[in-house]
């Protein structure tokens, strides 16, 4: 488990570099007389336009043009609305959950964050106004792997509304696994995501991508997702190294040392790794105080105590 946890660390750079947002790193802007936050206001009223002419045919699971006697989906109670603020900017999210999704043997499983590590089939095409493209731009039928801190922020936020599905195994084998991997009864929707969510020119990496200021739509399954993702392995998860819970886990550097604690093993500094920093030997480095003069700060996070 720890390894499948951990095969999406490489990434962390360009996860640091997207995150950092409307910095150009000296290079010319060709996108510099764009007003981002009135784009964000064209985009909703793009999306909305869009949600509110077409409807979700659940017997070909698509989008479709809206016809007599069918309910917009603007007006369907399956969908959500999120509001997302990225660099100061406010947007609307709307994912559609055409099927929650249920885990089955492991009920309690929930939903990912926006952090963990999701197994996906996705297609993906480009809207404007009130069409989209009859043509996927990417896709995957098979399952792949995403590591939702390294993917653009409309699919970080909107696979949180769906719940995988369990593995099928072959009862005449004993319920041992045997055959091609298949996962049964996993989440599908639909996500529109406003191109500030997706690959917005604030961002420099964006700037040669044929898909920047595009709004997009995305279906969407999720087979599975590794629940509390520990992109360090230091027994911390990922979601739980949000200090200060504002959303962001690249702002939380406790020692100062460039890394964030998400993504370094020893978060205070102090050379005595976080998985080490466990007192009471229950696995869990963030309920240990030690320290009488500071009794609320975690060992883990407190270089006064090896």
């Amino acid at each position: 488990m720890n390894k499948i946890k951990n095969i999406f660390a490489i990434v962390f750079i360009a996860t640091i570099i997207y995150a950092c947002g409307d910095d150009n790193f000296g290079v010319n802007n060709p996108f510099a007389d764009i007003d981002h936050k009135a784009l964000a206001l064209s985009d909703n009223d793009s999306l909305v336009k869009f949600l509110k002419n077409h409807y979700y045919d659940l017997d070909v699971d698509s989008v479709k043009p809206l016809v007599t006697g069918k309910t917009p989906i603007f007006e369907d109670n399956k969908l959500e609305t999120m509001s997302v603020t990225e660099n100061e900017i406010d947007y609307k999210l709307y994912v559609y959950v055409a099927k929650e999704g249920n885990s089955g043997a492991d009920p309690d499983k929930g939903k990912p964050t926006s952090v963990d590590s999701v197994f996906v089939k996705y297609s993906g095409r480009t809207m404007s106004g009130s069409t989209f493209s009859e043509f996927n731009f990417d896709s995957n039928t098979t399952g792949t792997w995403f590591n939702l801190l390294s993917v653009i922020k409309g699919w970080s936020y909107g696979y949180t509304n769906l719940k995988g599905g369990e593995l099928k195994k072959d009862p005449a084998t004993g319920g041992v696994f045997n055959g091609p991997i298949t996962y049964l009864n996993g989440g599908k929707g639909v996500l529109f995501i406003p191109s500030g969510l997706a690959y917005p020119s604030s961002n420099v990496q964006n700037y040669t991508n044929n898909l920047v200021d595009t709004n997009l739509l995305f279906y969407i399954d999720l087979l599975t997702f590794v629940e509390d993702t520990d992109h360090d392995n230091d027994g911390i998860p990922t979601i739980d190294e949000d200090l200060d819970n504002d959303g962001n886990v690249n702002n939380d550097d406790t020692d100062g040392d460039g890394f964030p604690n998400y993504f370094d093993v020893d978060d205070d500094g102090d050379g005595v790794l976080t998985k080490d920093e466990d007192a009471n030997n229950d696995g869990d480095p963030t309920n240990d105080f030690s320290d009488p003069n500071n009794p609320t700060l975690p060992d883990y996070l407190n270089p006064a105590i090896k």
